[in-house]
């Protein structure tokens, strides 16, 4: 029995242990983030630029050199691929926006999710905007990320670009809807992402609802 006992009380501490080793701390996730972002960014060859350079680029990112600029505040990094036609979200406005997305995780390096597949093209993702000041709250109306996430917050990183590109609709011959690639991490993602803290990114474009 003391034997039986004493194998037990081993047992117990072996998969205690091996649980304590299998925990990660918050600080622990974090830094397995950043390491993940720097890793993708240097795998990409993307080259970032500061806001100071981006704003004396007036407002823009060349594609040529593959740059993303990084916003320090929020820590999204963001490539402008197209402005798009129409115009900015006017202060005070709010308007239905249209969005296909690729949504990859970074720490996985896998895609996860996406409206930009032929059995879900039917299903355009919709958020109402508002914008205040430069500031923009949204929420999602419809679409894959509001079914799959079942929440209809719109993650924080998608309004970012908002400031600085056009959302519009094709109107005439050579339109353009705006599209960006942005790294979004958990603290501007959606609740999944800020829960598992792990960073995406997408390729995001807007369109101005009808």
């Amino acid at each position: 029995m003391k034997r039986i006992f004493i194998a037990c009380l081993t047992l117990t501490a072996i998969m205690f242990v091996s649980s304590c080793n299998d925990y990660e701390t918050y600080a622990e996730q974090t830094e397995k983030e950043r390491n993940a972002i720097r890793e993708f960014i240097a795998d990409r060859n993307i080259n970032v630029i500061t806001e100071a350079t981006f704003k004396e680029q007036g407002n823009t990112t060349d594609v040529s050199k593959n740059e993303f600029v990084l916003f320090d505040n929020t820590g999204v990094y963001m490539q402008i691929v197209r402005k798009g036609c129409g115009s900015p979200i006017a202060a005070g406005e709010t308007t239905g926006v249209l969005c296909r997305f690729n949504e990859y995780n970074i720490l996985t390096d896998s895609l996860i999710l996406s409206n930009n597949v032929m059995s879900l093209s039917y299903l355009v993702d919709k958020m109402n905007v508002t914008r205040t000041s430069d500031s923009f709250t949204a929420s999602f109306v419809s679409g894959v990320m509001y079914q799959q996430y079942s929440n209809a917050s719109v993650p924080a990183g998608w309004l970012v670009p908002l400031l600085y590109i056009n959302v519009g609709r094709w109107e005439k011959e050579g339109d353009e809807i705006a599209k960006v690639n942005i790294i979004v991490p958990h603290s501007q993602g959606h609740q999944s992402s800020m829960t598992g803290v792990y960073p995406c990114y997408y390729e995001l474009t807007y369109e101005k609802g009808r």
